[in-house]
């Protein structure tokens, strides 16, 4: 019983500051949900589209904490970036052939915040080899689904949907 509080007297500094940090993660998770969601609300955006939003700031969160906790302990700089790298060498060659998956997630963040289009809009891709007349049936965090005037179903990915040009009509 002494040993271990003497374990936690030396260590007392990092648990208060690790307990310290735990409360501003929840805090930041509450406050950018509360966000979120008043943003969703005031532009109309679908409950499932503010949903997954939430889901890529809470990774962002998490990934945060994850740095604070290991500087808060006493985790190197130096140690963590080759733990890290190594980490990220594994994911780089993974994701090698699937590199657009960050694009495809980096265009559905953006399109959450300032696409001037949103579910439900009859639209025109403007395309010399292919214009495309459809309405937008829903938007998901890789992929955008459009259904053209002959209800063919087109699921394109959000990095292709935001680079082409978009005529938004009036129905």
């Amino acid at each position: 019983m002494y040993q271990l509080m003497i374990t936690i007297e030396e260590y007392l500094l990092q648990i208060i500051a690790s307990l310290v940090a735990i409360a501003l993660l929840l805090i930041a998770k509450f406050v950018t949900r509360k966000l979120i969601k008043k943003y969703a609300q005031l532009l109309h955006k679908p409950e499932l589209r503010a949903m997954q939003m939430k889901q890529v700031t809470n990774i962002m969160l998490y990934l945060l904490f994850f740095f604070i906790i290991a500087a808060i302990w006493g985790l190197e700089a130096h140690n963590l970036l080759i733990g890290l790298s190594s980490i990220f060498a594994v994911i780089g060659v993974a994701m090698f052939a699937q590199w657009s998956i960050l694009s495809n997630i980096t265009a559905g963040i953006i399109m959450f915040f300032s696409a001037p289009y949103s579910i439900g809009d009859h639209i025109r891709i403007i395309d010399k080899d292919l214009p495309i007349e459809a309405t937008i049936e829903k938007i998901e965090t890789f992929y955008t689904h459009i259904r053209t005037l002959e209800d063919e179903l087109i699921v394109l990915p959000n990095n292709l949907f935001l680079q082409k040009i978009i005529s938004v009509k009036d129905v």
